[in-house]
């Protein structure tokens, strides 16, 4: 498969599971994408109208300094009122006693906070962070688990017109002071500790080792959460202590639409992380609108997204897009399957979720375990599934819709990035119009966004059933409006490829009938004999065998080809391994995809190294396969005990060689 070729005989799975068509019922689709086409500005303009402002607008957009936007100028507004105070009004009198977050920790814990105590909640904890010094514009480090005190915590920096910085608990003390030297935070929150797999985990150790390299910081606040014994020095401050006298109303501040609401590093994994910056306005009306398009949320939904507030997901979809509609959201604090493999269904069916959103990663764990298990529990709540993170394969796709859903619920597979805020390409169950969905396809653009897929050389347009590079060809409001404090770093990452057109970084195609296929990043490529191949479109080949729930591939360096292609899978229940079957997946790649994609070697594994987010750590099984006695930083590593198999796996094919 060349640079510019198609996609050979992988596109054949795609045309046989695209036959697999569940059609959404809906109303006006083609009718909003038309007047968002034709009335580009007036159509965001009036999804804004949706906000709660102090101020309207003076201009939608200024474009006029690309790639620098900025939306709806002179708007003033505030993110905590948007997601609190709109709902406590008389009119709104339904939603402010009405559960917002229902909270379950690994271990069973269980916590509810109506939108009234949340607010409360949030205007004592502004205040607590206003009387240790915390002003208007300070960036303020969050370093805290699944727990409501960390929407608690965002929300307040909000109110106060604080710049948040969440940093994913799962991160090592050095990511924490790249993090926080850069930003340069006054404050950091953090809690004595928190739970995975049952173990605890010393977060307050880590933020101590953190300390003696940031000098900017001036408090540490601690959450008391594990109640574990920790060390406590003249920077730190209890939670429970700060906020023991702290009034009950804190009085908003007023910001700009252009005010940055937060920064979000990105993982920074083979350099320095980039600190993603979104505003006020043009993010929260992006969120609104794209919630109510995608999710449709009802007044009796209970929604539950299984992300980690830590990415901009958990930003997104679990703080301030939910609370925004008055919805009442489930938050987990633990992984899928401890203690066994069925966390999530549990809790849907004692909850009563209605929206499930989660990661292809946790379907294909699940998947491994069969139906039996799913099956045992009454999932009947549900009326929408949904995907994040990475393009979910078609088989998983159908997976989901037949035993999670039962084949009554529709399966949104939605493609965005940190740096585009919200949500860019999905089918939209609010406002479609009888549009079938595709298993592995994320369908459209949605209102309002301009897409486009073009060759990798000259940023021209392709044809359909081409691959080539996804872009963006005008702003929108949620698009982050610079990286912080470097702005040519953010003109050359993304806008200096094609001359003002956004650079998305994923490889994509359109179909005859221009639905979108996400394919995976375009830095995670191999190159073998000459050709690229992307790991995504060969991980999906994979998968789509009988024998595989889950496929990991990499490369080692090859004296012929200068890369070959090694892979580690993870067997569905009722399969074993062995040379045969490892035989039959060879024969199987080299038919579905092509001769260049024939694997070298083929590992089977109970499982595969994974963020605690769900991303499969390649670098970890590449650094294994090419014989490196270190694998680098493995604090964010899931399971420790998945490497250690992987290590075992290879050791054991090559003893003999």
């Amino acid at each position: 498969m060349s640079e510019s070729s198609d996609l050979s005989g992988l596109s054949k799975i795609y045309e046989e599971s695209g036959k697999v068509r569940i059609s959404l019922e809906g109303k006006k689709f083609n009718k909003i994408r038309k007047y968002a086409e034709e009335h580009f500005e007036q159509f965001w303009a009036e999804q804004a109208k949706n906000l709660v402002w102090f101020k309207e607008w003076d201009k939608i957009l200024d474009w006029r300094d690309p790639p620098f936007a900025k939306w709806f100028v002179g708007g003033k507004l505030n993110a905590c009122v948007n997601c609190l105070d709109r709902h406590l009004t008389h009119d709104n009198n339904n939603i402010k006693n009405k559960a917002a977050i229902i909270w379950e920790g690994e271990n069973g814990e269980n916590r509810t906070f109506t939108y009234y105590q949340l607010y409360r909640s949030v205007n004592i904890f502004a205040n607590a962070l206003k009387n240790i010094g915390v002003m208007k514009d300070d960036r303020v480090t969050i370093y805290l688990p699944m727990v409501p005190e960390l929407p608690i915590a965002m929300l307040s920096c909000a109110r106060i017109g604080a710049i948040h910085n969440v940093v994913f608990s799962g991160f090592s003390s050095q990511a924490l002071v790249n993090r926080i030297n850069d930003s340069k935070s006054k404050i950091v929150i953090t809690a004595d500790g928190s739970y995975r797999r049952g173990k605890l985990l010393e977060l307050k150790r880590t933020v101590d080792e953190a300390i003696a390299d940031t000098p900017s910081v001036e408090h540490v606040v601690v959450l008391k959460r594990a109640s574990n014994i920790v060390r406590t020095g003249s920077k730190d401050v209890w939670w429970h202590d700060i906020i023991e006298n702290a009034s009950q109303y804190c009085e908003p501040e007023v910001v700009d639409s252009s005010h940055p609401l937060y920064i979000l590093y990105t993982s920074g994994t083979t350099g320095k992380p980039k600190g993603v910056v979104h505003d006020t306005g043009g993010y929260l009306c992006h969120l609104n609108a794209t919630a109510k398009w995608v999710y449709n949320f009802r007044k009796d939904d209970i929604y539950f997204c299984t992300a980690d507030i830590g990415w901009v997901t958990g930003h997104s979809y679990i703080v301030y897009a939910p609370l925004m509609h008055g919805v009442t959201e489930i938050m987990y604090d633990g992984t899928p399957d401890y203690p066994k493999p069925d966390r999530y269904w549990k809790i849907v069916e004692k909850h009563g979720a209605t929206i499930l959103h989660t990661t292809p990663t946790a379907l294909r764990m699940y998947m491994k375990f069969g139906d039996a298990i799913p099956n045992s529990f009454d999932l009947s709540s549900l009326r929408l599934l949904g995907t994040v993170g990475e393009p979910i394969n078609p088989d998983v796709w159908i997976w989901y819709f037949k035993t999670i859903g039962k084949e009554n619920c529709p399966v949104i597979d939605t493609w965005w990035q940190t740096e585009t805020g919200g949500i860019m390409i999905s089918a939209c169950t609010d406002i479609e119009e009888s549009i079938p969905m595709k298993p592995g396809s994320a369908t459209f653009p949605l209102p309002g966004i301009h897409m486009d897929i073009v060759d990798e050389k000259d940023g021209s347009s392709v044809a359909s059933n081409r691959k080539g590079y996804l872009v963006i060809r005008k702003p929108w409001p949620g698009m982050l409006t610079t990286l912080w404090q470097n702005d040519e770093k953010y003109k050359d990452t993304y806008w200096k490829k094609y001359d003002n057109i956004y650079y998305t970084g994923d490889y994509a195609l359109s179909d005859s009938d221009g639905y979108i296929w996400l394919l995976g990043r375009a830095d995670d490529v191999l190159k073998i004999a000459g050709h690229r191949l992307g790991t995504m479109e060969l991980e999906s080949a994979f998968v789509s065998h009988k024998s595989i729930a889950e496929a990991a591939v990499t490369s080692m360096p090859d004296e012929k080809k200068g890369e070959s292609i090694i892979a580690f899978v993870v067997l569905r229940t009722g399969f074993s391994k062995s040379d045969n079957l490892r035989k039959e997946l060879i024969d199987y790649i080299r038919n579905v995809v092509g001769p260049i994609a024939t694997p070298n070697e083929i590992y089977f594994v109970n499982k595969l190294p994974k963020t605690r987010s769900g991303k499969i750590m390649r670098r970890l099984l590449k650094s294994i396969a090419n014989g490196a006695t270190e694998t680098g930083d493995v604090t964010t590593i899931e399971d420790g005990t998945s490497l250690e198999e992987v290590r075992q796996a290879y050791n054991e094919m090559h003893k003999n060689i």
